[in-house]
């Protein structure tokens, strides 16, 4: 158990602290967030915010302990968003080796909610 609880804590913050790092351009709508999303994906400038507190609020849900549905619809969330962007880059440019970037996080999003539901059933 205690095993667990460590390589939990370990994934749920490397997923986190990627989480964090790409939801903060968004919050602040750097120039560099807003050129992406709207020059190169084509999405409107208002979503841009929008998906960056998203994004940091399944952080906090993820990594406060106790709420077990919150935390069960902020993995959720965090899948849709990685999911979403991983398709909307695909679409765009097509199959192409710098896709591979998405994949670490979608790794660490399923390694940590499998690691949260081992170590809840556990309790």
């Amino acid at each position: 158990m205690k095993k667990t609880k460590i390589l939990y804590w370990i994934i749920t913050g490397l997923f986190a602290a990627s989480m964090l790092f790409s939801a903060i351009p968004d919050v602040l709508s750097t120039a560099d967030a807003i050129k992406f999303m709207n020059n190169q994906l084509g999405y409107p400038n208002y979503i841009v915010p929008f998906l960056g507190v998203a994004k940091v609020l399944g952080v906090i849900a993820i990594l406060i302990p106790g709420f077990k549905r919150i935390t069960e619809w902020a993995y959720a969330g965090l899948f849709f968003d990685l999911a979403g962007a991983t398709y909307s880059v695909l679409a765009t440019y097509g199959l192409q080796s710098s896709l591979m970037f998405m994949v670490l996080p979608i790794i660490f999003l399923f390694l940590s909610y499998y690691l949260w539901h081992k170590k809840m059933n556990t309790v």
